[in-house]
C-alpha cells in the first residue's frame, strides 16, 4: 500500500527536507518516528526538497509499505505527532493509489517570501527586515520578465544536479498585507510585503536569488529592465544576493 502525508514545518530546527549525513532533517525526523511505529524502516519521498531554514505549509510526502499499517490511519496519525521531533506536524495520513507520486505528480509548487520594512520584533523569526524603502512598482514590472518559461540559470547555485535549469513561472508578484502578530495590529500601511511565486518546478536556491535580485530593482539600483537582461546572461555572479532562507515558506505543492 502506497500512503499520503501532508504535514508543516519550521525550517529553523532543520537542515532542510532532504537526508543527509550529520545533519538533522526534516525526512529523516519523520523516517525515524514512522519506524518506531511500523517496526520497519520507512523510505519517504518528498514533493520537494526545502534549503536549510526554509519553511514549508502543507507540504506532499509518500511511502510504501508491503505490509497493513499497525494501527488504523487516525491512530497511526496522533501517535506519529506525539513522538515527531518539535517543528513538524502531519495534518494527514490517508491510503493513497500505488502510482501516485508526491513529486512526479506535482504540477506547481507555491512559494511565498516575507519582507517587513519596519522594525518589529515579532515577526522577525519568519521575515527579513529590509531597512530601505521599496519601490514595489518597479519590482512587479521586473518580474513581468520571470513570467513563462525560461531558463532560469542565472538564480540556480551550483552543485544543483539538475538535468535542466528551464521552468515555467506561472505568477510572480509583490504585494502588501497586514501580519497578525502584536506590532501588526499598529501597522503602518506598507510596511509588511510579501512575494508570491508559482512554478512547475525550482532550481535550488531560485527563489532566494529571485528575490534578491527584486531587492537591487526595488531599491533602485538596477531597473526594471535588468531582469530580462539577468535572465539572457545565464550568469549567477550577475544577479543580487540570496536572501536568508527563513523567510521563505513553501506554501502549496498542486496536483
Amino acid at each position: 500500500m502506497r500512503y499520503k502525508l501532508c504535514l508543516s514545518y519550521n525550517g529553523s530546527e532543520f537542515n532542510g527536507w532532504q537526508k543527509q549525513p550529520n545533519a538533522v532533517t526534516v525526512q529523516e525526523s519523520l523516517e525515524d518516528a514512522l519506524k518506531v511505529l511500523i517496526g520497519c524502516p520507512v523510505s519517504t519521498y518528498g514533493a520537494g526538497r526545502t534549503d536549510t531554514g526554509v519553511n514549508a505549509i502543507n507540504f506532499i510526502c509518500h511511502f510504501e509499505l508491503e505490509k497493513e499499517l499497525p494501527y488504523p490511519e487516525q491512530k497511526l496519525l496522533y501517535k506519529l505527532n506525539a513522538i515527531l521531533r518539535k517543528g513538524i506536524v502531519v495534518h494527514s495520513l490517508e491510503a493513497t493509489t500505488v502510482d501516485f507520486h508526491a513529486r512526479f505528480d506535482a504540477k506547481q509548487r507555491e512559494y511565498k517570501y516575507y519582507i517587513h520594512l519596519c522594525r518589529d520584533p515579532f515577526i522577525e523569526g519568519y521575515s527579513y527586515w529590509c531597512r530601505q524603502g521599496l519601490d514595489l512598482e518597479a519590482m512587479n514590472k521586473a518580474c513581468e520578465s520571470l513570467l513563462g518559461c525560461h531558463d532560469f540559470s542565472c538564480f540556480e547555485k551550483k552543485g544543483g544536479g539538475n538535468a535542466t535549469s528551464i521552468c515555467t513561472i506561472s505568477e510572480a508578484r509583490w504585494s502588501y498585507y497586514k501580519p497578525v502578530l502584536p506590532l501588526g495590529e499598529n501597522a503602518k500601511e506598507r510596511d509588511y510585503i510579501v512575494f508570491t511565486v508559482r512554478a512547475d518546478r525550482f532550481l535550488r536556491n531560485m527563489v532566494r536569488a529571485i528575490v534578491g535580485s527584486c531587492l537591487e530593482v526595488g531599491k533602485g539600483k538596477k531597473t526594471a529592465e535588468w531582469m530580462e537582461e539577468l535572465l539572457q546572461s545565464k550568469d549567477r555572479c550577475a544577479a543580487g544576493e540570496s536572501v536568508p532562507g527563513h523567510a521563505l515558506f513553501l506554501t502549496e505543492v498542486l496536483y
